[in-house]
């Protein structure tokens, strides 16, 4: 699943991009997850993913694939975010597509905002269901963090249901000064209604490593 918003936030970003005053960041990532896990719904074991960003003036734009096993889900994104004194605020676009038959395509707005610790994020989405009856959803989450902890607790709301908790650590592993890739460990909880069966808790280990340009 990781978004109209998009092509709003393309045009802004390459208007951005067009100043010269404005610094341009592109940077690329990679990784594997032990397990890849999203909003609490498993979608593949042993899942090795990518992403490239552009980010100019607090706008951003990028996309980000993963494999799914039957295929591969490629994301597309782009918004604006920005802060005023220890409040952050973010809103943009997701689009989720798929290369095989894994799952459907996701539209979504995203909304953020964010104090100290706390971030709140809200999602509100339509799925297109494989040519069914379009679906709609919200999907919404508070997350706290300190030091390279965190605990999360996300939700659904109207055509798709359930909840899942979310704990676990992350940081970056360090040699003389260098940064040599990114860790992070998690144990997920996501109840029997997000499932559509048994309850069910998972433990995923992910290594990733970022590139600046």
């Amino acid at each position: 699943m990781k978004r109209t918003i998009t092509t709003i936030g393309l045009a802004l970003t390459l208007a951005a991009v067009s100043t010269p005053a404005l610094a341009v960041d592109l940077s690329a990532n990679i990784g594997y997850n032990s397990e890849y896990i999203f909003r609490g719904i498993p979608q593949k074991s042993s899942s090795a993913f990518g992403g490239l960003d552009l980010e100019a003036g607090g706008f951003y734009l990028g996309t980000w694939g993963a494999d799914v096993g039957d295929g591969l889900e490629i994301d597309y994104y782009g918004g604006y975010g920005f802060e005023v004194g220890e409040f952050s605020f973010g809103v943009g676009g997701t689009f989720y597509t798929y290369t095989g038959d894994f799952d459907d395509t996701y539209k979504e707005i995203n909304l953020s905002a964010g104090w100290n610790f706390l971030t709140f994020d809200a999602a509100i989405g339509k799925y297109d269901n494989f040519g069914g009856p379009t679906l709609d959803y919200q999907f919404y989450s508070v997350t706290a963090e300190y030091n390279g902890l965190y605990g999360k607790v996300g939700w659904f709301a109207d055509d798709f249901e359930g909840t899942y908790l979310e704990g676990g650590y992350g940081n970056t592993l360090t040699v003389q000064d260098t940064d040599l890739f990114d860790y992070a460990f998690a144990v997920i909880y996501s109840d029997s209604t997000l499932l559509g069966g048994d309850s069910d808790t998972n433990f995923v280990f992910t290594l990733s490593k970022s590139f600046d340009f």
